[in-house]
This record gives C-alpha cells, sequence and structure tokens, in this order.
C-alpha cells in the first residue's frame, strides 16, 4: 500500500516503553469540523479522516494505525475509564493517584500505591503530549489529537526499534507489540497476532459521523522474529494452569476451606460439568483477587481475568467453587470472575475480555462437553436462588452491558443468526436484539454502583442485551411484575439491577400470542409481552425440547435437585429437595417453556468425596431470566417445530 504522505518536519523523542496495562476507555468526543493539529493546520473532519490525517503526520501506514486502535479500544467510544486510566481510541494511559484512591480502584492505603502509578505504562498520554505538542487535555477529548498521539507514539517505537520508518505494516511488528505495553512474550504475541488479523481480514464499523472502514490487506503477516527487539518475559505458562496454551494464564490456587469452596474430582467422579458462569466482579482486578485470594474467604471463583486479558486461575477446576449463590449450580459449573462493574459494563467489557473469555469458555467446553448454549453458558444474573429465601437475592452482573450476541459468535454458537421474525403461538423464539442498536434507558442508583460514581438515582441510556418484559403490548403498559422480587408493588421497575422484568439475548421462549409491534412469551408462569416490530428482535427457533405441565396441576419448580432423603446412604445427612412455594413459581397449565438438553438425574457431593445419585430426573428450563429446574416427571417434553 503506498501512502499519501505530509511531511510535518516533526522531530519524534523515543518514547520509552511501559509495562503491562489493560485496555479501559474514555469517552472521547468526535474532533470538530477543520479542527487544528498540533502544528496549526486544519484537518478534515470524519472519523476516517482522522485515520488518515494522524497516520500521515507520523508516517505510520493506516492500517496498523487502526489495527492498533482496534485491538485497544474496538473503535468504541465509552463514557468513563477504567482503573488503568486509558483515553480515547488509542487508550493513551494517564493514572493519577486520585484515580487509585478515590476513583473504582479505591487503592487507599495500599502501601503499593506510588509504584502503581510511577510506571511509564501508566503515562503514555504524557509522553505522547510531549512528542506531538498537543496538550495532554486535548489528547483526552479530541478524537483526533488523541489519534495523532497514538500515531506519535507508534512512530517513536519503530525508530527506535528500527531506526526507519516503513510503507510495510509487517516491519511494525515489534512496534506494534511496544505498544501493547505487554511484557510476557505470550500476551504481547497474541497481541500482534490480533492486530495484524484485524489488518488482514478488514474491519467496518458505523461512527455518530460515518462509516469506518479497514479495507482487508491478507498480505500483512506479522514479523514475530521482530519481537526479539524486545525485553519479553518468557512466555512459558505457569504450572498447573487449566487454560489454552495461546493465553496469558497463571496459576496462584487459594486454600480451599470448606468457605469458598470443597475439594472434588469433577467429572471423575461422576459429577458433570455442564456449566459455565460469567460474573462481573464488582472490583477492580487487584482488589477482587485480594478478596477471593483472603484468608476466611467465603467466595472463590476457578478464574479471574482483567480488562487486558491476563487471567488467573485460582481454583482449579476439578474442585467446587462457591461462587454463584446456588450449591447445586456451584457443584456443576465452572465460574469466571471479570475485573469491572456491571453498573459501568461498558467501560470494562473491553475487546480483550470477550476474545480471551472465548477462548478460555471454548477450551473448557470442550474439555468438559459443556453445551455452548445460553443455558449452559450463563452469567451470574442467570441463576436462580436455591430456596424461597434467596430467590430476590442473588445477583445481577455480568448485566445488561455484556454483549450475549457477540460473545456466543466468538463462541461459534451465534445466537442471533438467520432470518429474523417470530412465528405463531406455540412456536419458539430466540431472544435476538441488536447490541448496538437495542438503546434502553435504565434508572442507576448509587446501591448499583460500588465506584462511588453515581452520587444519586438518574436515567442512563446506553446499548443493551435486554428487552423489556411487559403486562400488555404497549410502550407505556407496567412492566411485568414477580411478586417475590417486588412485594407490595404492581409492577416491575427499570432498575439496571432488576433482572425480572427483562429477557436477554440467546434466551429462548415461547409465543403465547402476537399484537401488533408486539410478542408475547410465557415468561415467569405469565404472560409477557416484548417490542418486537417485524420480528426483528427474534428468531424463530426449531429443534429445541418445549415442556409443558402434565395437568390438571401446575407443575413445581425448583432451585436445586437433589436426591429423595431415601436414597441417601446411612450416614449421610440428606440435602432438602423442596418444591420453591414463591408466589408465581410453578409453570401453570397450558403454558409452555423452553429446555435445550436432556433431563438429567438428580445428585449430591459430599466433602468425603461421596457422590449420592437419585432416580429422578430434572431438566434446566428457561423459566425467566434465569433458568429452574423441573422434574421431568411433572411435565411432558416435545420438539418445536
Amino acid at each position: 500500500m503506498t501512502l499519501q504522505r505530509r511531511k510535518s518536519g516533526r522531530r519524534l523523542v523515543p518514547a520509552v516503553a511501559g509495562t503491562a496495562v489493560a485496555a479501559g476507555v474514555l469517552a472521547l468526543l468526535p474532533s470538530g469540523a477543520q479542527a487544528q493539529t498540533g502544528t496549526g493546520t486544519p484537518r478534515p473532519s470524519g472519523a476516517q479522516a482522522d485515520f488518515t490525517a494522524a497516520a500521515a503526520e507520523y508516517d505510520v501506514p493506516v492500517p496498523v494505525l487502526m489495527g492498533v486502535t482496534r485491538e485497544e479500544s474496538g473503535w468504541q467510544s465509552h463514557p468513563g475509564y477504567s482503573d488503568k486510566g486509558g483515553y480515547g481510541l488509542g487508550n493513551l494511559t494517564d493514572v493519577t493517584t486520585s484515580m487509585l484512591v478515590d476513583g473504582a480502584a479505591g487503592a487507599g492505603g495500599r502501601s503499593d500505591l506510588s509504584s502503581l502509578v510511577n510506571r511509564p505504562g501508566m503515562h503514555t498520554l504524557r509522553t505522547a503530549s510531549k512528542l506531538t505538542g498537543i496538550p495532554a487535555a486535548r489528547l483526552r477529548t479530541d478524537r483526533g489529537a488523541n489519534l495523532e498521539g497514538t500515531a506519535a507514539l507508534l512512530a517513536s517505537y519503530q525508530k527506535t526499534l528500527t531506526g526507519s520508518l516503513s510503507e510495510n505494516p509487517s516491519d511494525w511488528t515489534a512496534a506494534v507489540a511496544r505498544y501493547s505495553r505487554l511484557t510476557d512474550e505470550k500476551a504481547a504475541t497474541e497481541y500482534v497476532d490480533d492486530v495484524f488479523g484485524t489488518i488482514a481480514s478488514g474491519a467496518e464499523q458505523k461512527t455518530a459521523d460515518g462509516t469506518l472502514r479497514l479495507a482487508a490487506d491478507e498480505t500483512a503477516k506479522p514479523e514475530l522474529s521482530q519481537l526479539d527487539k524486545l525485553d519479553l518475559e518468557s512466555a512459558a505458562a505457569t504450572a498447573g494452569a487449566e487454560c489454552p496454551s495461546s493465553m496469558d494464564c497463571t496459576y496462584a490456587p487459594v486454600a480451599v476451606t470448606g468457605g469458598n469452596g470443597q475439594v472434588s474430582n469433577r467429572p471423575a467422579n461422576g459429577i458433570q460439568i455442564d456449566r459455565i458462569v460469567l460474573h462481573t466482579a464488582e472490583g477492580t482486578f487487584a482488589s477482587a483477587l485480594a478478596t477471593l485470594s483472603a484468608t476466611g474467604a467465603t467466595a472463590s471463583a476457578h478464574y479471574l481475568m482483567d480488562t487486558d486479558g491476563s487471567t488467573t486461575q485460582l481454583m482449579p477446576v476439578e474442585d467446587i467453587a462457591y461462587a454463584v449463590g446456588n450449591y447445586h449450580y456451584n457443584l456443576h459449573s465452572v465460574s469466571i470472575e471479570h475485573a469491572g462493574f456491571t453498573a459501568q459494563g461498558a467501560q470494562w467489557y473491553t475487546d480483550a475480555t470477550y476474545r480471551q473469555t472465548a477462548e478460555l469458555v471454548a477450551y473448557l467446553a470442550q474439555q468438559y462437553g459443556v453445551p455452548l448454549d445460553r443455558q449452559h453458558i450463563l452469567g451470574h444474573d442467570n441463576v436462580p436462588g436455591s430456596l424461597d429465601s434467596n430467590l430476590a437475592k442473588q445477583h445481577w452482573d455480568p448485566g445488561t452491558a455484556w454483549d450475549w450476541n457477540r460473545f456466543m459468535k466468538l463462541l461459534g454458537a451465534p445466537t442471533d443468526t438467520g432470518r429474523h421474525g417470530v412465528g405463531q403461538a406455540g412456536s419458539v423464539v430466540t431472544i435476538a436484539p441488536d447490541f448496538e442498536r437495542n438503546t434502553q434507558s435504565y434508572t442507576v442508583c448509587p446501591a448499583d454502583d460500588p465506584t462511588g460514581a453515581t452520587t444519586a438515582c438518574g436515567e442512563v441510556a446506553q446499548s443493551s442485551n435486554s428487552l423489556f418484559v411487559r403486562q400488555a403490548p404497549d410502550a407505556d403498559a407496567p412492566l411485568l411484575l414477580d411478586p417475590d422480587v417486588h412485594p407490595g408493588l404492581t409492577a416491575g421497575t427499570d432498575g439496571i439491577s432488576d433482572w425480572s422484568d427483562r429477557v436477554q439475548a440467546g434466551q429462548q421462549f415461547v409465543v403465547a400470542d402476537r399484537e401488533g409491534d408486539w410478542t408475547a412469551i410465557w415468561y415467569d408462569g405469565q404472560e409477557g409481552w416484548i417490542h418486537n416490530p417485524c420480528g426483528r428482535n427474534t428468531v424463530p427457533t426449531t429443534g429445541v425440547t418445549v415442556i409443558q405441565a402434565v395437568g390438571p396441576d401446575a407443575a413445581p419448580l425448583y432451585g436445586q435437585a437433589y436426591p429423595a432423603a431415601s436414597e441417601y446412604p446411612a450416614g449421610l445427612s440428606p440435602s432438602r429437595q423442596v418444591a420453591l412455594t414463591a408466589p408465581g413459581y410453578r409453570i401453570p397449565v397450558g403454558q409452555a417453556y423452553v429446555v435445550d438438553q436432556p433431563a438429567a438425574p438428580a445428585d449430591d457431593f459430599f466433602t468425603s468425596g461421596a457422590v449420592v445419585k437419585g432416580a429422578a430426573k430434572y431438566y434446566q428450563a428457561q423459566f425467566n431470566n434465569r433458568t429452574i429446574y423441573v422434574n421431568a416427571a411433572d411435565v411432558t417434553a416435545t420438539e418445536a417445530d
């Protein structure tokens, strides 16, 4: 590719390579029409023009600049910033002490606070300001300026490492790796592969002022031998880590004390691993690691992932982590925690988070035979309480901002492909709104946001994986009421943490009725209505199993699936298998719900290593926003046409 260059005559001071930080992003305002560059030269407006101008200003190939920024921010302009202080499409970093003390990190009083802040990789924005002459404030908030800073850093790294600039993207491999600020060879190599994968395949994204396009260049391949120019740490995986070899994954096991989990031998002991649950930690990586590793911890997870995709395994997969607030789901699941805050999910769910989580989930699913569907690849918000007393208390992470369609597509099990539409009553649909276009407004209150950034309740509009469920086919109709979640009220709420009146992408429901732009589904033991003009938010689905109550009575529901008391051997105290009695928690006669897999036998596990199997079999059904257990003897099962 030949670039049209505009020689600026600027002298670049070689920038210093930093240490590993994550790809956090801040809201980045579009640059104004005919915005000024650092030298006062007018620049055309528009995102594509900003990339072209910044690349030409510093003799950086446009594909390299676009590939790197795609990797760093996904070309997304998010409000707020992560604990790593990244700004703009280039994720230029500028972490201050106050950010770590007063902001989301909550690091006040830490003895290592100074060392956390005083690292070159934490301040690439300041280096970019020196290289370009552009004030730091503009680099934070102006898109064109931020891209110039990114290009200046890349050019500085390239000159330092090779002595010259080049038009060939492959020649920039080492500079791209240095820009990542990753010091681990395996992690840096994966970053480079991702950037050049984007360049080779091309990319396209709509922005507020036009469509941003990177043309595919299949000849662009990384020269990985260039990584020898960098002082990278060994790529050898930490012994014991159960991760794909390509992941930056370390093994730092916590003590399994009985308060945070149980030592087990799954699945060799007969306890199947058939669910993977994704979580948001409501904290930074450092704070979550400290909490989960602390003596006397009462919760754990098998994995904890930072926003740059680097992962720490905390517990062997064969052991049971107390992670989801429901013992029987813990018994059969692997839990992956993510650094971040659910109320600010868009700022924490980075491209690296999606890609690396998908790589880990695909690996685990293949290892243990976990079905790649939304009844087995769950969020914590999809897990029910085990008893009436905790149905309403379960967590709501990763919430509405996790793009399930994108994630399932990365797993090779897309949930939004095929003809969108809706069939007749009795047919099945998969919920499939377009994440970017599905803007929903939620009320966010201080209690929802542990960062402290939310000081009063207010409406926040965001891209969402969810649709509201209403009591009638009208936008002004009250939201569906779960009386157990909202006793004494007449309707659900639009609170961001209120999972009880919404459906998520990938979930499947039986159509109950249709009226105009609205589709009724069987949901939560009721008929609920979702806005679905021309079926744009759903995909008709066949080949799944639909269950209905045998009748004449409603089928009971269960939060867990234990054997009957009489099936436990002498010396083992039976777990209580009781039906839920909370209002509405049953499958009324005439309603139908979806299950994705055959019914599985009831089972239980004891710290002695004993496993108890029962004769009864239970389906895991999609009941509301959460799954639930149903005794196979209480329902009839048919395949949806």
